[in-house]
């Protein structure tokens, strides 16, 4: 029976970081929001948060019109303990904003801590420190085109 727990409460933990970053990428504040709790700390390669109030509030002001974004992790490595547990992904990431003809990829680890509430797990810290980033001037990429919500074709 404590291996089935074990199993359901790593695909839970799972379950919880795939919906941070799909929250995060369609950019759904409030389903954000329910992935912390209220106390909940982030250090994104330095860029420090003291609580869920300030990280969101971040996201939603910094991430927002305009602002394409993908967040995809893999390769988890989760250690679960009683209702505490910490895990690290592997992330790679874009961020596009056409307007500014600016293009961002990069990878990077996250260190994330969650606690078990009655609601389920809930993120307590997360983070990651960079292994590398690339940035591009879109118009140095002549054949590529950006479509999708909310994007306004340059001219």
């Amino acid at each position: 029976m404590a291996r089935l727990t074990s199993v359901t409460d790593y695909d839970d933990i799972c379950q919880l970081k795939y919906r941070y970053l799909r929250t995060l990428d369609t950019k759904d504040w409030d389903a954000f929001e329910a992935c912390f709790l209220p106390e909940a700390t982030g250090d994104y390669n330095g860029l420090v948060f003291d609580d869920r109030a300030a990280l969101v509030s971040y996201m939603r002001e910094n991430l927002g019109e305009g602002m394409l974004t993908m967040h995809q992790v893999h390769h988890p490595e989760i250690t679960i303990e009683g209702d505490e547990a910490t895990a690290r992904w592997y992330l790679q990431d874009k961020v596009i904003v056409e307007a500014f003809r600016f293009m961002l990829e990069g990878a990077a680890f996250y260190t994330d801590r969650y606690v078990r509430t009655p609601e389920g797990w809930r993120v307590a810290h997360t983070g990651y420190r960079r292994t590398f980033e690339l940035s591009y001037n879109l118009d140095d990429l002549p054949s590529l085109k950006v479509t999708g919500p909310g994007v306004h074709t340059h001219t």
